[in-house]
This record gives structure tokens, sequence and C-alpha cells, in this order.
């Protein structure tokens, strides 16, 4: 029986579609708007540890495979986890354009993004929950 537990990745996106949905009800709130990213970081964080976390754990993949997050997005998709590793290698670049530098035209930029993120990682929840209870 696999220990890998989702709980926190699942409260994570009920964050993150809560913070959303409050930026719909105030558009222009810069401080709401910069919630959202922030919990889209450690959501996206979430993510790709839980995949690293399955690949090494429960599909006995060595971290020789996965050298990098393209390796790992890839590995992921490979295996049906992530239906394409394309948009994750974007969302992954938005979430370390978040860290690295502040701008207002950048972070509405990946303000725009989230929504489909917040899609993909759904998915991946799903797929998640599938592949465990295979595993199990």
């Amino acid at each position: 029986m696999t220990d890998l537990s989702t709980s926190s990745l699942e409260k994570a996106l009920a964050r993150l579609d809560e913070a959303l949905a409050m930026s719909r009800e105030q558009p222009e709130n810069d401080v709401i708007r910069d919630g959202v990213i922030q919990r889209f970081e450690y959501t996206m964080d979430l993510c790709w540890k839980l995949l690293q976390r399955y690949l090494m754990d429960v599909a006995q993949i060595g971290i020789e495979q996965i050298r990098t997050k393209r390796d790992l997005f890839r590995e992921a998709a490979r295996l049906k986890l992530l239906s394409s590793a394309e948009p994750w290698f974007v969302h992954y670049d938005a979430r370390n354009r978040t860290s690295h530098v502040y701008d207002s035209a950048v972070a509405a930029e990946i303000f725009g993004r989230i929504p489909a993120f917040l899609q993909d990682a759904r998915e991946l929840l799903a797929e998640l929950h599938i592949a465990i209870g295979r595993s199990i």
C-alpha cells in the first residue's frame, strides 16, 4: 500500500479556486490578484512534488531518469498522469517567473494563465487518485 496522500493538493486547489472566485468579484483588486498568484505558486509546487513522489515511490522510476522538471512532466505524461507535458512546461515556467522579478505586466500575464493551470491540476489530481488506487 502506498502512503501517497493527495490531501494537501486537494486543499490547495480549493483555496486557489476560492481566491479566483474572489478575484472575479473584485477584478481591479491587486491584493487579491497577488494572493491568487501566491496560491498558484504553492499549488504548482505541490503538483510537481507529488508527481515526483509518485514517480519515484510508486512507479519506481529512478532519480537518474528525472533530472529536470521537463523530464518529470514528460514521464508523468508517458504514464498518463498528464494528458500532455507541454502545458506543464508553461505552468512551471510561469511559476518560476513569479518568484524572480515582480513586474505588473508579468503578474497580469501569469494571472491570466491560472484558470488553465487549475483545470490541468484538477485533471492531475483525478488521475493520481486513479493511479494510487491501482497501486494499492
